[in-house]
């Protein structure tokens, strides 16, 4: 069997060192596959294009003069893709050897696979909670009472986080961190590309919804294992960023859970939403 192609989607805003540390490792590890590499970079000030271009000319470099979002930006690069694979990463991701193989392999073992996701780590090499459930009005109370933090490890309370799971099977979940996130080329023209009304968060949790709806699956394998810096980007704007999770988090219940909960229920998601947002909010501005 042919071996399906790869393109590389990345998104990058002013995380140059972690961007070089990725493209290097992709390099290193990549030449047997050849894969189509994408980088678009949202108006960075620390000269990460320029780098790009010099030191990696054989990647495709889309320099924005402004940042249009995460979403607007990884759908730059979906347009541009060719591949019948399509992974998207982080800047700050390290790839080791055969990791590339080892999830087109993990994606060709699941044919309803739409979506598939590796184990994610941290530098160190503690395991990441990397997947979750879907935000349901049911989560939503239980985040807002702390029950999910209490019991992280119940399979009822710590549902949403999955604390309940070591993250050591290879399984179907609702929806993983598209930290790196391999895609089917056929899902998406099905499902289209990211909605640009979620410009940074929630865009790949509505993505993966819209999978299952259409019929895909949507996966996640430990039998790859990737460096993850976390958050490279966001923590530079950390107050600005838990408003915006807020924000996208409304809009996703506009589009995914209006008139199809009750009103009532409806109504107090997002209430305890606004809520929880205004709390955080306030807490991240002290702290910063």
């Amino acid at each position: 069997m042919a071996r399906p192609t790869l393109s590389i989607c990345i998104v990058n805003w002013n995380t140059r060192d972690y961007l070089r540390e990725c493209l290097q490792s992709l390099r290193d590890t990549s030449a047997d596959l050849a894969p189509q590499i994408i980088v678009v970079d949202n108006a960075s000030s620390d000269a990460s294009a320029e780098m790009v271009s010099a030191d990696f000319p054989d990647v495709t470099l889309i320099a924005n003069d402004e940042n249009f979002g995460y979403a607007a930006a990884n759908n730059q690069a979906l347009d541009l893709a060719t591949g019948e694979l399509k992974l998207l990463l982080n800047p700050d991701v390290v790839f080791p050897d055969g990791a590339l193989q080892g999830l087109i392999d993990a994606i060709e073992r699941h044919p309803q696979a739409g979506a598939l996701a590796p184990r994610l780590v941290h530098p160190d090499g503690r395991g990441q909670l990397s997947c979750r459930s879907f935000p349901d009005p049911e989560v939503i109370i239980y985040e807002f009472l702390g029950l999910s933090r209490l019991f992280s490890r119940s399979r009822r309370f710590g549902r949403y986080r999955m604390g309940w799971w070591g993250h050591d099977e290879e399984r179907a979940v609702d929806q993983p961190m598209a930290s790196v996130l391999m895609l089917r080329a056929a899902t998406l023209d099905e499902t289209g590309h990211f909605d640009e009304q979620f410009p940074i968060f929630f865009n790949d949790v509505d993505l993966c919804r819209r999978m299952w709806d259409a019929g895909w699956e949507v996966w996640f394998t430990p039998e790859v294992t990737i460096v993850h810096h976390v958050g490279a980007s966001t923590r530079q704007v950390r107050a600005a960023m838990v408003r915006e999770s807020h924000a996208s988090l409304l809009q996703y219940y506009e589009k995914h859970y209006r008139g199809r909960v009750g009103w009532l229920t409806y109504v107090t998601a997002r209430a305890l939403i606004r809520l929880g947002g205004a709390v955080r909010y306030a807490i991240a501005r002290l702290r910063s």
